[in-house]
């Protein structure tokens, strides 16, 4: 006699870490605040250790997409933050700003293709992938051309994206809890 076992949705954890921190990095990127230790906290134990938990917790669902988006995004927050505290502490040098673009480039490559992944899906993860998507290209381009203005766009960008993701994040948790649709976030697609 088999049984069922029934698990937790863990998407709403990932996207919760990485909509949070994306915003918080992102006021920073619009010009409101300077890179702090809040952000880099965030980025560490949020944006990065949850979401590679959740991507965890997706594998043990069988979802490839969830554990591919969630683990590959956490680790891209402790990368980002490694990334700014190797050099303080002496044990790497700066990665030069046209070099990080392409670190940008690559993450809007891969972000391009998971959107591809959400075509399938509800319209609150395509507009948070779609957002996501243009939001590393837009970094990219700033650090290619060290323009101020692009960086406070990506910034403003970014803040949106970030936000996408937290409404998902508790679309799935208040619907789920009340079961029927308090927060909608669109039909999936055939």
């Amino acid at each position: 006699m088999s049984q069922t076992i029934n698990l937790a949705n863990p998407a709403p954890l990932g996207l919760m870490g990485f909509g949070m921190t994306t915003v918080l990095l992102n006021i920073h990127n619009a010009g409101f605040f300077p890179l702090g230790a809040m952000i880099l906290a965030m980025g560490l134990c949020y944006g990065g250790i949850a979401q590679v938990i959740a991507g965890i917790l997706e594998f043990k669902k069988g979802n490839t997409f969830g554990l591919t988006a969630f683990t590959s995004y956490g680790f891209f927050w402790i990368s980002l933050v490694v990334l700014m505290i190797f050099p303080i502490l002496g044990w790497a040098e700066p990665t030069p700003t046209a070099f990080m673009a392409w670190y940008f480039v690559m993450w809007g490559i891969f972000s391009g293709f998971m959107f591809i992944g959400t075509l399938r899906g509800n319209r609150g993860l395509q507009f948070v992938f779609a957002s996501l998507t243009v939001l590393f290209f837009l970094l990219a381009l700033r650090d290619f051309t060290g323009s101020v203005l692009i960086g406070r766009i990506a910034g403003f960008e970014g803040i949106i994206c970030g936000l996408s993701a937290i409404y998902l994040a508790m679309a799935e948790v208040i619907n789920e809890q009340y079961g029927r649709t308090v927060l909608p976030i669109g039909e999936k697609q055939l």
